[in-house]
C-alpha cells in the first residue's frame, strides 16, 4: 500500500498562516509544524535583533524576526519555499510583501539540537540560492561559538568560525557585533 502526501498551494499556505497558531515552513507544497525554542534560543535571536534593528535605524534596512518568512523559489521556479529565520534583514526597498520577504542580505539561524542539522544543510544551500543574500550566519545556543557563511565578489561562499573573544563582522550591513553581545545573559 502506498501512502499519499497532501500538497497545498503556496498561496493556500499563506492564507493558513494568517490564522494558524502555530508557525509552519513550506517546501515546494508541503507544509512543516515548527517546535517552540529554549530560554537561551530566544534571549541569543532577541540580543541579535535588538541589536541591529536598533543600530540599522534610519539606515534604509529592516530587521525581522522569527514571525516573518523569507521566500524562495526552488527547482527553477515550480514550487516554492517558505522559512522563518530567526532574525532577518533587508536593506532592498523592493522587498515590499506584507507576509514574507524576498531579499534579504542577511539571515541568521540559532542552533537547535533538533534541527541544527536541518539548519546547516538544507536551509544553508537553498538559503544560499538567493542573489540578494551576502551572509548566512549560524549561532550555537550551548557554547560560544558562530558560523559565518559569507559570499565574496566572485559569488563564492565562504567559512568563518568565531568563538568568545571574537568580533562578528557583518559586512552585509556594514556592522559589527561582539560575540559578548550576543550571548548577553545567555553564556557569560
Amino acid at each position: 500500500m502506498k501512502l499519499s502526501t497532501a500538497f497545498i498551494s503556496a498561496l493556500d499556505y499563506l492564507e493558513g498562516e494568517k490564522t494558524s497558531n502555530i508557525r509552519h515552513e513550506y517546501l515546494g507544497g508541503q507544509i512543516f509544524a515548527m517546535s517552540g525554542g529554549s530560554e537561551e534560543h530566544n534571549r541569543i535571536t532577541l540580543n541579535i535583533a535588538s541589536l541591529l534593528n536598533f543600530r540599522l535605524r534610519g539606515s534604509g534596512c529592516k530587521t525581522f524576526m522569527s514571525d516573518m518568512k523569507v521566500n524562495m523559489p526552488m527547482a527553477q521556479n515550480t514550487a516554492d519555499i517558505f522559512y522563518y529565520p530567526d532574525v532577518m534583514v533587508t536593506c532592498d526597498r523592493q522587498d515590499t510583501e506584507k507576509y514574507y520577504k524576498t531579499r534579504p542580505c542577511l539571515i541568521i539561524e540559532v542552533l537547535s539540537p533538533s534541527t541544527q542539522s536541518l539548519d546547516r544543510r538544507e536551509k544553508r544551500l537553498n538559503y544560499q540560492t538567493l542573489p540578494s543574500l551576502q551572509e548566512y550566519i549560524l549561532v550555537s545556543q550551548t557554547e560560544m561559538k558562530v558560523e559565518v557563511y559569507r559570499r565574496n565578489a566572485a559569488g563564492i561562499w565562504s567559512l568563518e568560525i568565531l568563538e568568545a573573544d571574537d568580533i562578528l563582522e557583518l559586512n552585509s550591513v556594514g556592522l559589527t557585533l561582539t560575540i559578548a553581545e550576543i550571548y548577553d545573559e545567555v553564556l557569560i
